[in-house]
C-alpha cells in the first residue's frame, strides 16, 4: 500500500473513528459471516491508490461516498419507519402504537390530500378525500389525538407534508408541550420540500418565492428551538416516481438543495447553522447495483457542492444523510405477492447503499392502502435484511466492484450534467418555472412506458408471465362514515374554542405575513388557541397569492 494511503487511514483511524467508538461503541455482537468467518469493519482495494483516496475514502470522512458514519450499521441499525396514516387520528393512533410494539423505531406521518393542500375537512374541494390517502388533521385537536400516549421525547417522527408544512410542525411543537416535551428535545424531519411538488407531484399552494419564504422562516425558527429537528427532507422520491432515471433524480434532487442553500443564506442565515439539519429522501427501484451506486454518488455530489460552492466547513453540512422508501411505482396489482420479492430487493439496495432510515412497502399497495398483516411483512422485510442476511456487518460491501464503482462515477457525472444545466436557466427557481425539469421527467416517464409496452422491459406479472387471477380480496377500505364524523369533530372544535383569540391570532398572522417577520411564532400562536390548518392557509392564500402551473408540452 501506498504511504499516503496507511498515513490516511491511520489518521482516520485515531481521529474520526475513535472519536465515534468512544462515545458509541459498536452493536454487542459477533460480526461473521453464516459460517462464522469474521467480518472486518470496512475493506479496502488492495493496491489503493491516489484516485481511491479521492473518489471513495473512508466511511465518515469527506468525500463519504463509503457512508456518513465511520461505523454504519456495525454501530447501529438504520431506523425502520414505516409511512402509515389513514382515516381518523384516532385509528391512525392505532397504527403507530401497533407499528411501535411490533420492533418499529419511528414514525412516519402520511396525511390526507385536503391536509397536503391546507385546507379543512369541510371545505367543499374536499368531498370525498377526507382521510383517504393519509390522516386527516384540521387542528390542534387531531394533532393531540395522533399522539396520544406516544412520548414526543422518546420517538422521531418523520411527517410527509410540505406547502402547509410550518403548521404542522407548529401542532407538533404544541403537542410535545402538552406532553412535557420542550422543543428543544424533539427528533425529527418534515419534508418541507416545495421545488419538487411543482415539478412532480402537485400538493402546492402558494408561488415559489412565498413558498421559500416559508421554508426559510422554518430553517431560522428550529435553528434557535427546535435544534434536534431536520427542517427539509430534499425528496427525490417523488421525481423518480414520477418518471425519472435514476441520474435525474440525484441531479434534480441536489438541484433542488443548492436553491434552498441559496435562500437560506439570502435571508441572513450562515450555512453552517442550517446546512447540519437538512436531509434528503430517495426511492429504492428494482435494479440492485444502479441503486446502490446512486446512493453513493449522491453524497459524493452534495459533499462537493457544499464545500466548493458553499464554502461550508462543518462536515455535518457535507454529509448527505437520508431516508429511503422502497418504490410505489414498481408494485403492481397483478399477481401482488410478486411485490414482496420486489421490496426485498429493494430494500437490500438501500442497506448496501447506507441509507439511515427506510420505508418498506406493502404488497397490497398498488391496490389499496395496506392492511395490518401486509405492513407487518414489510416491517418484517426489514428486520430479516437486519439480522439475518450478513448485509450490515461490514460498510459499503459493493465498494470495489469494477460494475458499481462505474455506475458511480456516470450517475455522478450526468447529476452534474443536469445541475449545470439549471445554473445555465438561473437556478431550480427558474427552470422549474420555465418547465425544464418537469420535461426531462415526463420524456424518461415516456420511454419507461414504452419499453414496457414493446416488451422490450420485463414486469412479471404484467406483461410477461400473465395468469388468470381471482378479483382481490380483504383489502383496506376507509369507511365513507369517517368524512362525516371528521366534519362533526371539527365543527364542535370550532364551537368549543376561544373564537376571539383565533380571531386576534389570525390578524396578527396576516400583518407578520405582509412584514419580514419570521412567521413561525405567529403560526405558533394560531395553532395552540385551536386555530384550523385552513384557516391558517386561508389567512396565507389571501396574502401570498396561490400557484399556476405552466402547462409544460
Amino acid at each position: 500500500m501506498s504511504d499516503r494511503f496507511i498515513e490516511a487511514k491511520k489518521a482516520w483511524e485515531d481521529t474520526i473513528l475513535a472519536k465515534v467508538l468512544g462515545k458509541f461503541p459498536e452493536r454487542k455482537e459477533e460480526f461473521v459471516t453464516g459460517s462464522g468467518n469474521p467480518v472486518e469493519r470496512v475493506y479496502f482495494p488492495s493496491e489503493p491508490d491516489g484516485k481511491y483516496l479521492d473518489e471513495s475514502g473512508f466511511p465518515g470522512e469527506f468525500p463519504y461516498t463509503r457512508g456518513v458514519q465511520p461505523t454504519m450499521y456495525r454501530g447501529r441499525l438504520w431506523t425502520m419507519r414505516q409511512y402509515a396514516g389513514f382515516g381518523s387520528a384516532v385509528e391512525s393512533n392505532k397504527r403507530y402504537r401497533y407499528l411501535l410494539d411490533a420492533g418499529q423505531t419511528g414514525l412516519s406521518v402520511a396525511f390526507d390530500l385536503p391536509t397536503q393542500i391546507g385546507y379543512d375537512s369541510d371545505h367543499p374541494l374536499c368531498a370525498g378525500e377526507v382521510g383517504k390517502v393519509g390522516v386527516a388533521i384540521d387542528s390542534l385537536s387531531d394533532m393531540e389525538l395522533l399522539f396520544k400516549d406516544i412520548p414526543l421525547g422518546k420517538v422521531s417522527t418523520s411527517m410527509t407534508i410540505n406547502a402547509p408544512a410550518s403548521v404542522l410542525l407548529a401542532m407538533y411543537i404544541a403537542v410535545a408541550d402538552k406532553q412535557g416535551v420542550a422543543s428543544d428535545k424533539l427528533r425529527g424531519t418534515i419534508q418541507n420540500d416545495i421545488l419538487k411538488e411543482y415539478m412532480a407531484r402537485g400538493t402546492y399552494i402558494f408561488p415559489p418565492g412565498h413558498s421559500m419564504r416559508l421554508i426559510t422562516d422554518i430553517f431560522g425558527f428550529c435553528k434557535e428551538n427546535v435544534p434536534m429537528w431536520n427542517t427539509i427532507s430534499i425528496s427525490g422520491y417523488h421525481i423518480r416516481e414520477a418518471g425519472s432515471t435514476a441520474a435525474q433524480e440525484v441531479g434534480f434532487t441536489i438541484a433542488d438543495g443548492i436553491a434552498y442553500v441559496e435562500a437560506a443564506i439570502r435571508a441572513g442565515l450562515n450555512v453552517d447553522d442550517f446546512a447540519p439539519r437538512l436531509s434528503f429522501f430517495f426511492n429504492a427501484h428494482n435494479d440492485l447495483f444502479e441503486e446502490v451506486a446512486k446512493y453513493r454518488a449522491a453524497r459524493r455530489v452534495w459533499a462537493r457542492v457544499m464545500k466548493d460552492r458553499f464554502g461550508a466547513t462543518n462536515p455535518k453540512s457535507l454529509m448527505l444523510r437520508f431516508h429511503t422508501q422502497t418504490g410505489g411505482s414498481t408494485l403492481t396489482a397483478q399477481q401482488p405477492d410478486n411485490n414482496i420479492v420486489r421490496v426485498a430487493i429493494q430494500t437490500l439496495a438501500a442497506v448496501m447503499g447506507g441509507t439511515q432510515s427506510l420505508h418498506t412497502n406493502s404488497r397490497d399497495e398498488a391496490l389499496a392502502l395496506p392492511t395490518q398483516h401486509a405492513v407487518t411483512i414489510a416491517l418484517r422485510t426489514q428486520q430479516i435484511v437486519a439480522h439475518e442476511s450478513g448485509v450490515a456487518n461490514t460498510i459499503d460491501p459493493l465498494a470495489g466492484s469494477y460494475f458499481v464503482e462505474s455506475l458511480t462515477d456516470k450517475i455522478e457525472k450526468d447529476a452534474m450534467n443536469y445541475i449545470a444545466s439549471i445554473d445555465t436557466l438561473g437556478g431550480m427557481v427558474k427552470a422549474v418555472e420555465e418547465g425544464y425539469p418537469q420535461r426531462q421527467i415526463q420524456d424518461a416517464a415516456y420511454d419507461y412506458q414504452r419499453t414496457i409496452e414493446s416488451g422490450e422491459r420485463v414486469v412479471v406479472g404484467v406483461n410477461k408471465f400473465q395468469q388468470e387471477e381471482p378479483p382481490p380480496t380483504g383489502l383496506l377500505r376507509v369507511d365513507p362514515a369517517v368524512e362525516t364524523a371528521q366534519r362533526n369533530k371539527l365543527a364542535a372544535d370550532k364551537a368549543g374554542r376561544d373564537n376571539e383569540r383565533v380571531k386576534t391570532t389570525l390578524s396578527v398572522l396576516k400583518i407578520a405575513a405582509g412584514s419580514n417577520d419570521n412567521l413561525m411564532p405567529a403560526i405558533i400562536d394560531c395553532v395552540r388557541c385551536y386555530g384550523t390548518l385552513g384557516e391558517i392557509c386561508g389567512v396565507l392564500r389571501k396574502e401570498f397569492g396561490e400557484y399556476q402551473p405552466k402547462t409544460v408540452v
